[in-house]
């Protein structure tokens, strides 16, 4: 005979816990793991060209803290219709990184057609669906903010203009020099440090919130594509200095990589890749 025994945790024990821990009633705990989660894809919307055709924007969730994952394109990284290899990511950081890549589609794509990028990784697949729905179109200054708010489209600030200068072969476990050559018009001007208010006690509330500083025109790079993780001298923001932003990548692997250098004028962003071929030594 067999026997189904249920325990029963009084809410006041899962509240006492709570409290325990000076965790509001209604917290729910959420896990995280650091390795060993799949990679979701996701549909960032469509975008409306001049000539008529149509761009899907993806991205991708990777539900790791650490683990950044390899998935070449094939069976477990492709796009139908068409050819798997449509440019996606094969490189995956972890954590959220919308709208990361695009593909075209023809003006008489249709709205009852679907692009759909699928990803299997740890033994699970996903698949994004990306389609003309017209709640889903999306403006290219949407992506240029991040998704932030936008002074709106008579907005005198343009976008930064980025480009990486050509250089040489790269080897394995070699310094390699990158160099970002950015222009701007100078828009957002810096926020000039303002001094915080006193609260005044006893009276209305009182807005002592900073504003984000601006650290100004910088450049950041990310890895694309790689069979193995690129490191940078410099992995944060690095500041545009004489139009230009340097660093160096270090390959562990031969192989075919793709890096993306990001400029930022504190608003408004662009991005330029980079394909580097790299060899053993």
């Amino acid at each position: 005979m067999m026997f189904r025994v249920s325990i029963f945790v009084p809410v006041t024990i899962l509240l006492g816990i709570a409290a325990a821990q000076n965790l509001p009633q209604t917290y729910i705990p959420q896990t995280k793991f650091a390795r060993g989660q799949n990679v979701v894809p996701s549909f960032d919307g469509w975008i409306r060209n001049a000539d008529g055709t149509f761009t899907m924007v993806f991205g991708y969730f990777n539900r790791n803290l650490e683990e950044e994952l390899v998935i070449p394109p094939g069976p477990d990284n492709k796009l139908e219709p068409g050819l798997p290899d449509q440019g996606q990511p094969t490189y995956f950081l972890p954590r959220r990184h919308a709208w990361t890549f695009r593909v075209k589609v023809p003006a008489d794509w249709g709205t009852s057609k679907e692009l759909v990028w699928s990803l299997t990784s740890h033994g699970r697949t996903e698949k994004a669906y990306a389609s003309l729905q017209p709640d889903e179109e999306i403006l290219e200054r949407q992506i240029m903010t991040r998704g932030n708010l936008s002074p709106g489209l008579d907005d005198p600030n343009k976008p930064p203009s980025v480009s990486i200068a050509a250089a040489g072969g790269a080897s394995v476990n070699q310094p390699f020099t990158l160099t970002a050559l950015v222009t701007d018009d100078g828009l957002p001007k810096p926020r000039a440090p303002k001094a915080r208010p006193a609260a005044n006690t006893g009276k209305a509330q009182t807005n002592s919130a900073e504003a984000r500083p601006r650290i100004g025109l910088n450049v950041t790079w990310l890895q694309y594509r790689g069979p193995a993780t690129v490191t940078f001298d410099d992995p944060g923001a690095i500041l545009v200095s004489s139009g230009q932003a340097v660093t160096k990548a270090h390959f562990p692997e031969p192989g075919v990589y793709v890096l993306r250098a990001t400029a930022n004028d504190g608003e408004l962003s662009s991005a330029s890749d980079i394909t580097i071929n790299v060899t053993e030594r």
